[in-house]
């Protein structure tokens, strides 16, 4: 432990909260100071293994060294979410996170341009033959013919994968005058002609590219891409690049192209086991090899430690992730907007849950207006773990809501609404059950903030939170003040009501504020009471 305790955060309950958080792999210290500085977290610095009881800790920060396994989070019970100082995710089980309710996030953007530019230093490296040439003269020699290399202007880079590092390295190919062609299914046509790129099929690329570089993520799909097969299909004298993921090219593919002289040369950081021991790969003198370092600047350390160490604390303070690698991803931009509606959709999946106490069958969120133009899958997650929490005796968040739904047998999805009533904007919840259905709609205002608008039809505006009482009626004289006798005489305050009806004389509804939580017993002399059909409280 090399941070004392500091002070504890009391949580809705008056009881004191303090995150136990452990740093498993070595990372920038500066980076760390999100953590650091909190007053609400406790860092133990120790390798996994090395710590007796793993039962303690809230998070979990790795790097690479630490791999996280299902049987690694059995053994932490009350883990909330793993952070990846990196990008690649590849030592975690994220299945195995996401079945337990864990949230895993990385630093999508904290090494981007390091492991951008060390690709193109790679790809300068091999075409020149710098490594080779400068171990040649500190051998003593002086050999210039030996080392004749090419020119980067007018040749053709084949970037497979296009997310952030490979836009960023199109950038840099562009400024060199090369032609780029870029393969990946997932970018669209506007966002190439953007960049100023064009878009291949696969073999297009090995056709036609005189150096290609990999930048995607290691999967079953991706792993071998570059094998026997396909570098058969690739230009005679290609550069082969990897910076990514070792196994992307297969390296017994790769020995055979180096050997009959079909590829000219492979610059890698990343190999099929880490540390190499494939001596012969090693051996050729056109392969030139890093030891898995192109995200090894001190600039990109401190920017995922950071990353992450920031992520972690607004998570563990309940905000939602902004860069999970199992839920939807998030701009802070996006973030900001969407927030207020996150923290609405929780209420109401909670308050929902709580009135709606019968088996359900299906749950559908309807969205109007401004919110539209909004991520709204992190806002229904949020409403069915709102709704499935107060239900099971597990933990639910918004990773593991649908899978808990799931396996209950509930099923969920959104839609549009054609009217939002009035509002700038709406969202409009139905839960059906084997025998009744419960509707809510809230909105969100600016001056405001949350408010729920519709109960079931019944038109109402109040706040979801505090200490509800939620009570439907015969709308007839003497109704209310007998209910407000009562509470009185039970010494229960009443901060706010709500009434809401149809038409005279019909079914109506209350919603209360009380000061303070209303006990079974004067729950049994409401229900009693003539006129009153159901009476509930409700938490939020």
């Amino acid at each position: 432990m090399n941070k004392q305790a500091v002070a504890d955060r009391p949580n809705n309950t008056g009881t004191k909260v303090q995150y136990q958080i452990l740093v498993s792999d070595s990372m920038s210290k500066e980076g760390l100071l999100p953590l650091l500085e909190s007053e609400n977290v406790v860092i133990v610095e120790k390798y996994v293994d090395e710590v007796e009881d793993l039962t303690q800790f809230d998070a979990l920060l790795v790097r690479s060294a630490t791999t996280v396994t299902a049987e690694l989070l059995d053994k932490m019970p009350n883990l909330k979410i793993v952070a990846r100082a990196g990008v690649g995710v590849d030592n975690i089980d994220l299945d195995a996170a996401t079945k337990r309710g864990v949230v895993v996030v990385n630093a999508p953007d904290g090494n981007t341009i390091s492991t951008a530019e060390h690709t193109f230093a790679m790809i300068m490296s091999v075409m020149r033959n710098i490594p080779q040439a400068n171990a040649s003269i500190k051998a003593g020699e002086w050999n210039r013919k030996a080392f004749q290399g090419f020119e980067l202007r007018g040749k053709t880079l084949g970037i497979v994968g296009f997310g952030r590092i490979g836009t960023q390295l199109a950038k840099r190919a562009k400024a060199f005058e090369m032609s780029l062609l870029v393969f990946d299914p997932f970018l669209t046509k506007a966002r190439a002609e953007k960049i100023g790129v064009q878009t291949a099929e696969l073999d297009e690329v090995l056709a036609n590219a005189d150096i290609i570089t990999v930048h995607t993520p290691l999967t079953k799909e991706t792993k071998g891409l570059l094998g026997m097969e396909n570098i058969a299909k690739t230009k005679p004298g290609v550069f082969l690049i990897n910076c990514a993921r070792g196994g992307i090219i297969d390296q017994e593919a790769l020995k055979h192209y180096l050997k009959n002289g079909h590829i000219a040369g492979a610059a890698l950081d990343v190999f099929e086991e880490e540390p190499v021991a494939d001596e012969e790969l090693l051996a050729f003198n056109n392969v030139i090899a890093t030891p898995h370092i192109a995200a090894s600047t001190k600039e990109a350390q401190l920017n995922v430690a950071a990353q992450v160490s920031e992520e972690v604390i607004r998570f563990l303070e309940g905000e939602p992730a902004s860069n999970s690698i199992n839920l939807p991803t998030l701009s802070k931009e996006v973030y900001e907007k969407v927030k207020p509606y996150y923290d609405l959709t929780k209420k109401m999946g909670n308050l929902l849950s709580q009135v709606m106490r019968t088996p359900v069958q299906e749950i559908d969120v309807y969205y109007g207006g401004t919110i539209t133009e909004l991520e709204t899958s992190i806002t229904t997650r949020s409403l069915m773990a709102g709704f499935l929490q107060p239900r099971v005796d597990a933990a639910v968040n918004d990773v593991n809501a649908s899978l808990i739904a799931k396996e209950r047998g509930i099923s969920f999805g959104e839609k549009q609404l054609n009217d939002t009533y009035g509002y700038s904007n709406m969202i409009h919840a139905i839960v059906r059950g084997e025998d009744r259905t419960f509707e809510l709609r809230g909105t969100y205002i600016k001056e405001y903030g949350a408010r729920i608008v519709n109960v079931n039809g019944f038109n109402v505006d109040f706040v979801p939170e505090g200490h509800l009482l939620y009570i439907q009626h015969n709308d007839r004289p003497g109704v209310i003040g007998r209910m407000g006798q009562l509470l009185a005489e039970h010494d229960v305050n009443i901060a706010t009501m709500q009434v809401g009806r149809k038409e005279e004389g019909g079914e109506a509804i209350m919603m209360l504020a009380v000061d303070k939580l209303i006990d079974e017993d004067v729950l049994k002399a409401l229900r009693e009471m003539d006129d009153i059909h159901m009476c509930d409280t409700i938490e939020c």
